[in-house]
């Protein structure tokens, strides 16, 4: 419903733009969606392209997000020569790189191996702190949204609704090893279980009857 794929059927959420000449949202998904026929910068830029901004301050923008993940080197490179990781850093560059008023972000790192996962966890986190962006990010880790947010809202089974909201008063910078070995982060790691526990255990019974 926030990226405009479908309707809602009841209520309604508030969007409060700046900029009416910035996109709504840009979304990543699981799934690596960048085009296989064009370059690492020409993804990038892709949606600066489309919103017709001069290639001069298209290519600017799409080197600083470029050099913000770490993939300079490949900058001129096809997707048929990165790794699922590399692909998935170009997602998100091409995301941030359009400007949205809020990012949605469908578990980007589920499909990568643990290391890599880390890793795109920690670049995030790196971009968002220059950039301070509104984002939306669906997981099915604890782990993983302990050390990204601010605000993990907790889903009930089928219907999902919103059960709690649990504030993440974890401090910023964050360096996600550091972070798994405070007290702070395992005393919410066991009260967001606690409160997801009973919805696991729903999803369970529903799959069985």
């Amino acid at each position: 419903i926030l990226a405009g794929l479908e309707e809602a059927s009841s209520g309604e959420f508030e969007l409060k733009a700046n900029d009416n000449t910035r996109p709504v949202n840009s979304m990543v998904f699981q799934e690596q969606s960048i085009f296989p026929w064009m370059t690492v910068k020409d993804n990038v830029a892709y949606g600066l392209r489309m919103r017709g901004k001069p290639k001069k301050k298209r290519n600017e923008i799409a080197d600083k997000f470029i050099r913000m993940i770490g993939l300079s080197k490949f900058a001129n490179s096809y997707p048929c020569q990165l790794s699922g990781g590399m692909k998935q850093r170009v997602s998100v560059a091409r995301a941030f790189a359009n400007d949205p008023e809020i990012l949605l972000m469908d578990e980007p790192f589920g499909a990568l191996d643990e290391q890599n996962r880390i890793i795109l966890q920690q670049e995030l986190l790196k971009i968002w702190e220059l950039t301070y962006k509104t984002t939306v990010f669906i997981t099915h880790s604890i782990d993983e949204a302990l050390c990204l947010s601010d605000r993990i809202m907790i889903m009930t089974a089928h219907p999902g609704t919103i059960k709690t909201i649990v504030n993440i008063d974890l401090p910023r910078p964050r360096d996600i090893a550091t972070l798994r070995t405070t007290l702070r982060y395992n005393e919410l790691f066991q009260q967001v279980w606690f409160s997801l526990r009973d919805e696991v255990l729903k999803v369970k019974e529903q799959e069985f009857s």
